[in-house]
């Protein structure tokens, strides 16, 4: 294995995690209150007893915010240890569907998906990569049927104390995985500091966006599904959930 200059990683990160906070800023600016509420569990919301407009806003703007976040964030984090890979391992993009990452190391070779997180899939999603690790074992075995060939899901954060898998392949999250393609058992900590590259004027850009954002969704919001003063949950769950759509006629609550 390869040392890698960590100047190379902190200049990656500085490089590449603008896009992370581009996409996130974009993202904010596309959003439709409607569009949310429709992909949002309304019965979820009524359940916690929520009776102020902007607070319904913001905690649906926040849930559907997060979510994507992690999708954004996830991506740059898979880029991030593809670059690593590179340098400490010779790490190539697999011509596999379904494989992230090749190389070669003691004589064997490892096929690596990438996974920002360890609870990334459902059984159907775990069980199409397990086929896609097969049927890259099989394609390798075809020219050379003497290699030993690893699987591995590699996934950048997170923990799981039981790494192989009864079905032939090995699950390495955080520490684990970072070691495993740098051999330097802190790294997972060092890249922690050279995330903040940047983060306050962004995060500053992006507060005031959403702060607007969170108004102008209440004014809508107070339009469109309050009564009175009071949240209407019949017309968000029409919304949501009506076979038809729904239309908007501002009338007064039934008294």
């Amino acid at each position: 294995m390869n040392s890698i200059d960590f100047h190379e990683v902190e200049k990656y990160i500085q490089d590449n995690i603008g896009e992370f906070h581009q996409r996130r800023l974009l993202n904010l600016e596309n959003l439709k209150l409607k569009a949310i509420l429709q992909r949002k569990n309304p019965y979820l919301y009524r359940a916690k007893n929520i009776s102020l407009a902007q607070k319904f806003v913001k905690v649906v703007l926040d849930a559907h915010l997060s979510s994507q976040e992690e999708g954004i964030f996830g991506s740059f984090l898979e880029g991030l240890a593809r670059f690593v890979a590179g340098k400490t391992c010779c790490g190539i993009k697999s011509a596999t569907e379904g494989i992230d990452l090749e190389f070669e190391r003691d004589n064997k070779r490892f096929l690596v998906t990438i996974k920002s997180g360890p609870n990334w899939g459902n059984s159907g999603q775990i069980k199409r990569m397990i086929d896609e690790f097969n049927k890259a074992k099989r394609t390798l075995k075809t020219n050379n049927p003497h290699i030993e060939i690893v699987a591995v899901n590699g996934c950048c954060y997170g923990r799981d104390n039981n790494p192989y898998k009864q079905k032939g392949y090995y699950k390495f999250c955080g520490e684990r995985f970072w070691t495993f393609i740098t051999g330097n058992e802190s790294f997972y900590k060092d890249i922690i500091d050279p995330l903040a590259h940047d983060a306050k004027r962004r995060n500053d850009r992006f507060k005031r966006k959403y702060n607007r954002l969170v108004n102008l969704f209440t004014i809508e919001f107070l339009a469109d599904f309050c009564v009175d003063g009071e949240i209407n949950w019949e017309a968000i769950v029409e919304l949501n959930s009506a076979m038809t759509k729904p239309k908007y006629v501002r009338k007064k609550r039934k008294k």
